[in-house]
């Protein structure tokens, strides 16, 4: 089964790399399936390496062609060169903040004595690597004040490594552990706890299924090799387990997930001579946080029985769910957000994918209600013992904005405010709400230029994710405004399958309801047009992982609706994704092909892979992936873009867009998101025929 990179075969006046075909077919109850680029699933072998080298060629000789390609990124790099400041944390009598200066690829942690002292780096992720693609992904501090550790990952992997800081001298310690996932580090005493795999066999560990995850502690000053191990179950190798212990250092809970939508939870009282864990919960249908103890009283976060959230109460003498209190009930609106900060709960409310937040006691009784500065999003930062209390607000006219917060008297003060380098002013956004075809009312935010007008000419970027509890909620991205200056139309829909309206919004969007929310995004375009926004010819739909699934999975059953089609690191093949990485992890939201002849067939009925077919005029698509992409490993786009290309029946561009050193979008330095913007926005404009 050799692959020319040489043999190309002519389509639509683009040369595609000749893709060969294997016979591989698989059979799922008695229905067989072919799928002959298996291969491309080898994302280590001579020959896929030869079709992705063809591809990004093609791809790039295109994008070149482009007349105002290297304008649109020269406009990008301009408008993202504004400094971003984080809120300030204390740890330890000290603030820490991150800090970007505008165009750094990743943003710099900084350390202050006080508020309002001199500022020092404390870790430049920058020094890590000379070009950007090593970031930051965990940072925590020892209880006793000794120590840091911070975890990173290379070339926007999920895998991670963890190294410690000597906060006496500011020093890196010998400390260096490898192979950890999805971890952060869990202080005790001097040492942490962190959660981590088995060394992968060489050559896969981008795409092996990750199983068996085990939870070690180390003390600082000894090797990796002497961690001790501290937890595993391998009843249960499709699971993932992590250790949270309270700042006091009294309690420890194990926080068991991965076979639902929730989390099981065990708590273990180190007050208690020798403490073993006692389990609190056993159905991970249910989300169950712990946000904060106070004596024997434990504060915990659920929805188990309060689809849209709710406080409760448990005695560590008696912590099983059965004897929990509700302390503050489920209200009308989805609980988005909890925060302890100066023995006192912090309550963000999402009504309508809008941001309302609330300051209670630990009585449960409400205090007032925070105004903020408009309709946006919000995240409060402080800590459970001290009064200091920031948020960060951002809106899509208002890049992320910090106010310091007085719990006492109400009263926001601005913090640091971003100069950006243009007018927000000229801008506006609203909400509008749009009935799905089965005539449930959906959000939808759109913003644009002021002045804008409803004659069906406007460019629209739609976008959505639709799926695993996600509210996509209003936030700034310099990014857009090169689009929103030349007359688009940025379009947000708020589908099912996210939290936006909690739990029973969440579940109308998976497994076998899964159509829903494709029927909302289709809904959305729909409107859009109906009501003179746009038209066919000026609508382009983006969407990133499983919003990839959502565009390729509306592309294929509408091509005659959309311009443009962008799927980004999307989930293409939905009878095969359970078996890479962690992919058995998503089994929640989407069922397996592996569970019953019914879930098979409902996933072969959308799966963007298996309903693509020849003859089909297919909008210009431009799939994006990138070679360190664990989390939707990149056979899915290779497999999808092989196939669409030979499809594709209609005048339209299909390309790939294979990105190096690069991941499932996490961490990814601001150069090469700067890149793959210009690409993106370039390919889009063009398709639409509008010159920028």
């Amino acid at each position: 089964m050799a692959m020319m990179a040489t043999s190309m075969m002519q389509a639509q006046g683009l040369q595609y790399p000749k893709a060969e075909k294997d016979g591989t077919v698989d059979e799922y109850f008695g229905v067989k399936v072919s799928d002959p680029y298996r291969w491309l699933e080898n994302d280590t072998s001579a020959q896929t390496a030869a079709w992705v080298e063809a591809e990004n060629k093609v791809t790039d000789a295109y994008l070149q062609k482009i007349p105002f390609r290297d304008k649109l990124l020269k406009r990008l790099t301009e408008l993202s060169s504004y400094e971003k400041i984080g809120a300030p944390r204390k740890h330890h009598g000290k603030w820490y903040f991150s800090r970007n200066d505008g165009l750094q690829n990743q943003s710099v942690i900084y350390v202050k004595d006080q508020l309002d002292g001199e500022a020092r780096v404390f870790l430049d992720p920058n020094q890590l690597s000379s070009d950007g693609t090593v970031a930051l992904k965990a940072l925590s501090f020892s209880h006793n004040g000794r120590w840091a550790a911070y975890g990173i990952s290379r070339s926007g992997s999920d895998w991670q490594e963890f190294f410690v800081i000597d906060l006496q001298t500011g020093q890196l310690t010998n400390d260096h552990i490898e192979w950890a996932k999805f971890s952060g580090a869990s202080w005790l005493g001097d040492g942490f706890y962190y959660s981590a795999y088995d060394r992968p066999t060489e050559g896969k560990e981008f795409s092996n299924v990750n199983a068996g995850m085990k939870i070690y502690y180390h003390k600082i000053g000894t090797p990796q090799s002497e961690d001790v191990l501290f937890y595993q179950n391998p009843a249960e190798p499709m699971r993932f387990y992590s250790i949270d212990v309270n700042d006091d250092e009294t309690l420890m809970y194990l926080v068991e997930s991965g076979a639902g939508a929730g989390n099981n939870l065990y708590v273990r009282d180190f007050r208690k001579k020798d403490a073993v864990f006692i389990q609190m919960t056993n159905n991970m249908d249910f989300q169950y946080e712990p946000l904060y103890a106070e004596g024997d009283c434990l504060y915990l976060y659920t929805n188990f029985g309060a689809p849209k959230g709710c406080i409760m109460t448990a005695d560590i003498h008696q912590p099983g769910v059965n004897d929990w209190q509700v302390l503050v009930p489920e209200q009308q609106n989805v609980l988005s957000g909890v925060a302890v900060i100066g023995r006192q709960l912090v309550l963000t409310y999402s009504q309508d994918a809008c941001d309302h937040a609330f300051v209670y006691g630990l009585d449960g009784k409400m205090r007032h209600e925070v105004k903020l500065p408009t309709v946006g999003s919000v995240g409060f930062t402080g800590d459970e013992k001290e009064p200091e209390c920031f948020y960060t607000f951002t809106s899509f006219t208002q890049p992320g904005t910090v106010y310091r917060y007085d719990m006492a008297t109400n009263k926001s003060t601005l913090y640091t405010q971003p100069s950006v380098k243009f007018r927000l002013q000229d801008y506006e956004s609203r909400q509008l709400f749009f009935e799905s075809k089965d005539g449930t009312r959906i959000p939808m935010f759109i913003t644009y230029k002021k002045g804008m007008k409803l004659n069906g000419k406007n460019p629209v970027y739609l976008y959505g994710y639709g799926g695993f509890n996600i509210s996509m909620v209003p936030y700034f991205s310099a990014n857009r405004i090169p689009f929103l200056e030349k007359g688009g139309i940025y379009a947000q829909v708020n589908l099912r399958g996210g939290n936006e309206y909690g739990e029973e919004w969440h579940l109308a969007g998976t497994k076998m309801q899964k159509q829903n929310v494709f029927d909302d995004f289709i809904g959305a375009a729909e409107y859009l047009i109906r009501e003179g926004y746009t038209s066919k010819e000026k609508l382009a739909i983006v969407g990133g992982s499983n919003g990839g699934l959502l565009v390729g999975a509306c592309m294929t059953q509408r091509p005659e609706l959309f311009k443009v089609a962008i799927p980004q690191v999307g989930v293409m093949d939905m009878l095969r994704y359970h078996k890479f990485t962690i992919g058995w992890n998503w089994a929640s939201d989407y069922g397996t092909s592996d569970d019953s002849k019914e879930m098979f067939e409902y996933l072969k009925g959308y799966s963007p892979l298996h309903n693509l077919k020849p003859g089909t005029a297919y909008p210009a698509t431009l799939v994006t992936t990138a070679d360190h992409d664990d989390r939707v490993v990149p056979a899915h786009s290779f497999k999808f873009a092989a196939t669409l290309q030979a499809c594709q029946a209609g005048p339209q561009p299909v390309l790939i867009r294979i990105d190096t050193k690069a991941g499932h979008g996490g961490g990814k330095p601001l150069a090469k998101v700067l890149e793959e913007q210009a690409d993106i926005y370039s390919f889009i404009l063009y398709n639409m025929g509008v010159k920028y």
